[in-house]
């Protein structure tokens, strides 16, 4: 029985994909919901991976279901246990758990090769020799004539198609037994040569490759095509409903195919839209290229959009589990906004994160009418949305530190921070008027001198009062010289400037246009001489906080140049999003 959309998993409200389930139901097609999540471990997931298995928990769950999770596992050249862990730990982390439904296509290697047998059998299957390269001329390809529509020529049946059955059983025995080089003969499906889909003309099973395989060695010297592998899986583990990105679609005659001739469970594959992000590549073998040519320190990069990425930079799985309900299931692709990511993370930070202090580019304060050595302890709130979360005591001294661009020599226009004569108000503290500057002797400001009104302390009704009809438009942060901790700040932006970093132009000298080419430069700012209220030196690797007018920030899992902590920023206070949202 379906549950409540909003009972007992997060997202994805109605949607076609229920409707589908639920017919199948109804009908008896199915009497019982399993899906599952397949990726294969060639790289680690990214948010988009994320749309998609959190779809297939969802769903499983939504209908007292259970979703497996398998690597499919068939191509030995790119595939190792790094990523299997990367992959599990991930999705765990975003809290889907598969129990003991862990599977990998590589423990079914003597069933498919014995499907590919039966399929054999039956003449639906043969051996080739042509090339790879003939392969595709035979095959032929779309063109498409002036009024739009694709138009696909029939190619050419291999002159190695008619073999008898008893000659394909027995080279393909041969095959598995190594007596072929790589790339000498493939099996391939007898399927249809003039078929309007190109997948459906005759596509390749198994392929020779002679490669280690991370979990069976050297064990098979072929390996099955994942058009081929997909299905049966499938089939073998009674998937009730495969749900897939649209990009299969085109696939589903052949998944339904391999299906009915190999006479297994008939899985029923289902697609639905990928996720598409501004700012953004959702391809791991465009992001593996990043890693590869040393454009990004690695998979978990806080600049990337893998999992890892963005929980190092302080996501957090709710955030991403809102956003993927919130832009919903469909069947037509269409780009979503980056800005709305952070609109459901800054949400989320906002209720969880501790308020905290900190200054990225200090500039010394010197209160001068405070008395030398005088401390006095006061009140901040830890999180204004949170009562629970309580308050801390920050020290106020004579010399503080202030953000360098909270002071101006000269002030522009609407300037309400604070420059010569002006009064802001101090964080949790005082209001300060500013009465001078020093400079070294090279014409640099280092430190902006004030003076404070005792009568205005912490900003209460009675410290506002003292102001008697004064407007003090500014305030700004602050942290005790006396009490400050260094650390370090790394200030991220989009990788990418291009908002379709995939839309290639020329470039200037008329060469083919790269994804690269649309990097941000700027994409990594580092504050390495940052000071902070001292409760930041004892944080822990994935803690959240937000930086009072700066953005939320989370502690990173490594240091920084002296052993001192980093903290990475997650976003800003600023919400472009509803910007977007009330122009639309």
């Amino acid at each position: 029985m379906e549950k409540d959309a909003n009972e007992g998993a997060e997202g994805v409200g109605s949607d076609f994909i229920s409707e589908f389930i639920k017919e199948d139901l109804a009908s008896g097609r199915a009497d019982r919901v399993r899906t599952r999540f397949p990726p294969e471990p060639n790289g680690w997931l990214h948010i988009g991976h994320c749309k998609a298995f959190s779809i297939s928990f969802t769903m499983a769950d939504r209908f007292g279901g259970k979703c497996n999770l398998r690597l499919d596992d068939t191509n030995p050249e790119k595939e190792d246990y790094s990523y299997v862990e990367a992959i599990k730990r991930d999705i765990k982390w975003m809290g889907y758990d598969w129990e003991d439904r862990e599977y990998y296509a590589s423990d079914y290697f003597e069933f498919l090769y014995d499907t590919a047998v039966k399929i054999i059998k039956k003449g639906s299957a043969y051996v080739d020799d042509l090339s790879e390269a003939e392969m595709r001329e035979y095959r032929g390809t779309a063109i498409a004539d002036k009024g739009n529509i694709t138009i696909t020529p029939p190619g050419k049946n291999s002159p190695w198609r008619d073999r008898s059955i008893e000659e394909n059983l027995d080279l393909f025995a041969r095959m598995r037994a190594g007596e072929f080089p790589d790339g000498a003969k493939t099996l391939r499906a007898k399927i249809d040569m003039a078929h309007p889909n190109l997948v459906m003309r005759d596509p390749v099973m198994y392929r020779i490759r002679r490669e280690t395989h991370y979990r069976v060695g050297d064990a098979w010297c072929i390996y099955p095509m994942y058009d081929f592998q997909h299905p049966l899986s499938d089939a073998k583990e009674r998937i009730t409903h495969s749900l897939c990105s649209l990009e299969f679609e085109i696939h589903r005659p052949l998944y339904d195919w391999f299906i009915r001739e190999a006479e297994e469970y008939p899985s029923r594959q289902i697609e639905f839209a990928r996720l598409s992000m501004t700012h953004t590549v959702l391809s791991k073998r465009w992001l593996l290229r990043l890693v590869k040519e040393g454009r990004v320190s690695g998979w978990d990069d806080p600049r990337m959009p893998t999992i890892a990425g963005l929980r190092r930079r302080g996501y957090t799985p709710e955030a991403i589990r809102n956003f993927v309900s919130r832009i919903g299931i469909s069947k037509t692709d269409s780009m979503v906004d980056i800005a709305f990511l952070e609109f459901c993370l800054r949400e989320d930070l906002n209720k969880r994160a501790a308020r905290v202090m900190a200054v990225l580019n200090p500039l010394k304060l010197i209160i001068e009418n405070w008395e030398d050595g005088a401390r006095e302890e006061l009140e901040a709130v830890n999180n204004p949305e949170d009562p629970s979360a309580g308050t801390r005591k920050i020290a106020f001294t004579r010399e503080l530190w202030i953000e360098r661009g909270d002071f101006e020599e000269t002030p522009p226009p609407k300037y309400f921070r604070l420059f010569l004569g002006n009064a802001v108000r101090l964080r949790y503290a005082y209001v300060v008027t500013c009465t001078g500057f020093d400079k070294d002797a090279a014409g640099n400001i280092v430190a902006a001198r004030c003076v404070y009104d005792p009568a205005t302390k912490g900003g209460n009704a009675e410290g506002s009062a003292a102001l008697e009809g004064r407007k003090v438009k500014g305030t700004i942060h602050w942290v005790s010289a006396q009490d400050a901790v260094p650390v370090e700040a790394r200030l991220y932006d989009h990788l990418f400037n291009a908002e379709r970093p995939m839309d290639l132009s020329p470039r200037a000298d008329g060469s083919p246009g790269d994804f690269t080419d649309g990097l941000n430069p700027n994409s990594l700012e580092i504050a390495g001489g940052a000071l902070g209220e001292p409760c930041l030196a004892q944080a822990k690797p994935g803690e959240y906080f937000q930086f009072e007018r700066l953005g939320y920030f989370a502690r990173d899992p490594d240091d920084g140049k002296d052993g001192r902590p980093v903290f990475n920023k997650t976003v800003g206070l600023r919400d472009t999003w509803a910007k977007i949202a009330r122009k639309g």
